[in-house]
């Protein structure tokens, strides 16, 4: 297939995406003022769910200027040679293929993290400030798109660079070796999230002795999880929004608690939070999804490594010189339909993992409280109750909170 032929498919996958994606986010917004199911009655009181009608309302119609405007813009730098343009720019600071690709995807990426600053800005200061959930600074903000600049462009600059190395070192079996790097990075991150990138944008601190870390620890030991790192993030510094999330395995598993959480919820409702996520642990769901993730990593690589050295792939972009880095963008593109079944997969495994650490936190500690929790929860992020099934089976990868409380009350 030539190059103009795949450059008309990449197109026709970009719109596609858009369109669908338009239309269920459409179909979406037409159940926002459906009637509250019975068991979630309690949630809102009539002012609370005209204020969550009106920030599903605004978010979808800002969501859809900004995407919008991303699709244009996509389509504009397609169809206007603005990738050609780019690597032109990154191949008058050298001929080594690994700066090449260091250069064109630091413009690309920095560029588009520009152009995309004042849309999360207006979502930040204006939509999550109107409705009273940011508690970020501008300085705050801006802090934060910094470091993640550095931290993309340290760690993601050193496996592309080691990646492009392995291909001209290796050839058409670079993906083994990409493979590899792929899944010493991804589970040394999972052992040492919570240690050493957290702690560049939170500050996380153990809980404090008390009748909460009293519970928390009574919990761990009856049902037999070794639990000695409990932490407590200062997430109230961006958002009012409370989480809690569990990271590592083995001796560097932790729990870390957001303090909204701790605000929000009462000490039984905490611990039924904790409950779920050692249900997650138990039933060995992390172990799965690093297993399927690396999985998929690897079967992506494979058929990289099948189309990397077609050059079409690279002309079908717009750039005048086939390479590594062009290719890239173009299979990613072409690849994306397989991605999104992929996604899809393991949104539906996502659901029935969550049925399932709700079900060991039923058995375990008690479905009350975690019933109680899911609904505090929800109010307070004024999350949509009355999502329209086709955007649930596409997008989520938790069941509704009205099926969770189905499912603990049976």
């Amino acid at each position: 297939m030539n190059s103009d032929s795949l450059f008309y498919i990449i197109i026709a996958i970009l719109v596609l995406q858009f369109f669908i994606e338009t239309f269920l986010e459409y179909l979406n917004s037409k159940h926002y003022s459906d009637p509250i199911p019975q068991d979630l009655k309690d949630v809102f009181d009539e002012n609370e769910y005209k204020k969550s009608q009106a920030y599903k309302r605004t978010n979808y119609r800002f969501g859809l200027f900004s995407s919008t405007f991303s699709i244009v813009l996509t389509l504009g730098f397609l169809v206007f040679g603005g990738f050609g343009w780019v690597d032109g720019i990154a191949r008058s600071f050298s001929e080594n293929p690994i700066v090449v690709a260091l250069v064109f995807f630091g413009i690309i990426m920095i560029g588009s993290d520009i152009v995309t600053t004042p849309f999360s800005y207006y979502r930040t200061f204006v939509i999550e400030e109107k409705f009273g959930f940011n508690k970020s600074t501008r300085t705050l903000f801006f802090l934060d798109k910094i470091k993640g600049w550095v931290m993309t462009i340290l760690l993601g600059g050193g496996m592309l660079a080691l990646v492009i190395w392995f291909f001209q070192w290796a050839g058409a079996n670079f993906w083994i070796y990409a493979w590899g790097l792929v899944a010493v990075f991804s589970i040394f991150l999972n052992l040492f999230y919570s240690k050493l990138i957290v702690p560049l944008f939170n500050k996380q601190t153990p809980l404090s002795p008390g009748s909460l870390k009293d519970k928390i620890e009574a919990y761990a030991q009856q049902v037999g999880f070794e639990l000695k790192n409990i932490f407590v993030i200062d997430g109230s510094k961006r958002s009012t929004k409370a989480n809690a999330y569990f990271s590592g395995f083995g001796k560097e598993k932790r729990v870390t608690l957001y303090d909204t959480l701790i605000k929000d919820l009462n000490e039984e409702e905490i611990v039924a939070v904790l409950a779920h996520e050692v249900g997650h642990y138990k039933r060995k769901h992390i172990l799965f999804n690093l297993s399927a993730s690396l999985l998929l990593t690897g079967i992506t690589l494979f058929v990289l490594s099948i189309f990397i050295n077609n050059p079409e792939l690279s002309l079908a972009i717009g750039v005048s010189q086939p390479s590594f880095h062009a290719a890239l963008i173009g299979f990613g593109i072409l690849y994306s339909p397989i991605s999104e079944i992929t996604s899809l997969v393991m949104n539906n495994m996502s659901r029935k993992f969550e049925y399932q650490a709700d079900n060991y936190a039923k058995i375990t500690f008690g479905s009350q409280p975690l019933i109680s929790s899911l609904k505090k929860l929800s109010k307070n992020s004024l999350s949509n109750l009355t999502p329209h099934p086709a955007y649930v089976f596409m997008h989520y990868s938790h069941p509704t909170l009205a099926d969770r409380i189905k499912n603990l009350k049976s």
